[in-house]
C-alpha cells in the first residue's frame, strides 16, 4: 500500500490541488484514448497487408490527421491555461505569512502580528517522540486557520530553495533577493508535511515543512499565546 501511495497524487486539502487532481485525470485520459487508438491501428498494420501500389496523395487523409491532433492539443491546453490563471491569482488573502529559506530550515514571520516569527528545524532521530515522522516532523510548525484565504511570500537567505506541500498544490521557488507569492485555501483541518523541492546543498532533504491548520478561533488563541511569550 505504501508503495502505490508513493506513485500516485496526495489527497486533495485545497481547492487548487481538486482542479490539479482533476487535470491530471483529464489529461491521463486523453493519452489513454490516443494510446489505445494508435495501437489499435499499430496491430491492424502488422496482421493485414492492406496496401496501395499507385496511392500518391489522400488530401482527406491528411485532413483528419492534421485536424484531430490539433483538436486534442486544444482539449487539453485550455484546462491548462485556466489552471495556470487560478493559480497564480491572489486576491484579498486573510492572513499573509513571510517564509524565509536557509541552509537548511525555514523561518517564518506572520505578517500584521508585532514580534510574531519563528525559525523551524527539523527534529533530529535522537528527539522524536513515538508519535512524529521521521525527517518530516518540525519543533515549530506553521499555523494556519482552514478556509481561510492565506498568501505565502517565499524568498531565501542564502541559495535556491523551493516552498513544497503536495496535498495543497503549493510549490514555490525560493530564492535570494526575490519576492515570490503563491495562494491557498485549506478546506479542513490536519497536518500537511511538504519538504524543500530543490537541490539547496548537502542537508537539501533534511528541512521539511509542516503546516497545522486549525480553527479559527484556535488560531486567535494561539496568536495570543505567542504574543505573550
Amino acid at each position: 500500500m505504501a508503495t502505490w501511495k508513493t506513485l500516485l497524487l496526495q489527497d486533495s486539502s485545497s481547492p487548487l490541488m481538486e482542479q490539479l487532481s482533476f487535470f491530471h485525470d483529464h489529461t491521463l485520459l486523453v493519452l489513454s484514448i490516443i494510446t489505445i487508438l494508435v495501437g489499435c491501428l499499430m496491430t491492424t498494420m502488422f496482421i493485414h497487408n492492406f496496401v496501395h501500389r499507385y496511392l500518391l496523395e489522400g488530401q482527406l487523409m491528411e485532413l483528419i490527421w492534421t485536424v484531430l491532433p490539433t483538436i486534442t492539443l486544444i482539449f487539453i491546453a485550455l484546462p491548462s491555461l485556466r489552471l495556470l490563471y487560478i493559480l497564480d491569482e491572489t486576491t484579498n488573502p486573510a492572513l499573509t505569512v513571510k517564509t524565509t529559506g536557509h541552509q537548511w530550515y525555514w523561518s517564518y514571520e506572520y505578517a500584521g502580528f508585532k514580534n510574531l516569527d519563528f525559525d523551524s528545524y527539523m527534529i533530529p532521530t535522537n528527539e522524536m517522540n513515538p508519535w512524529n515522522f521521521r525527517l518530516l516532523d518540525v519543533d515549530n510548525r506553521v499555523m494556519i486557520p482552514f478556509k481561510t484565504h492565506v498568501r505565502m511570500l517565499v524568498s531565501a537567505a542564502d541559495v535556491i530553495h523551493s516552498w513544497t506541500i503536495p496535498s495543497l498544490g503549493v510549490k514555490v521557488d525560493a530564492t535570494p533577493g526575490r519576492l515570490n507569492q503563491t495562494s491557498f485555501f485549506i478546506n479542513r483541518s490536519g497536518l500537511f508535511y511538504g519538504q524543500c523541492s530543490e537541490i539547496c546543498g548537502a542537508n537539501h532533504s533534511f528541512m521539511p515543512i509542516v503546516i497545522e491548520s486549525i480553527m479559527p478561533n484556535f488560531f486567535i488563541e494561539w496568536i495570543c499565546k505567542m504574543n505573550k511569550s
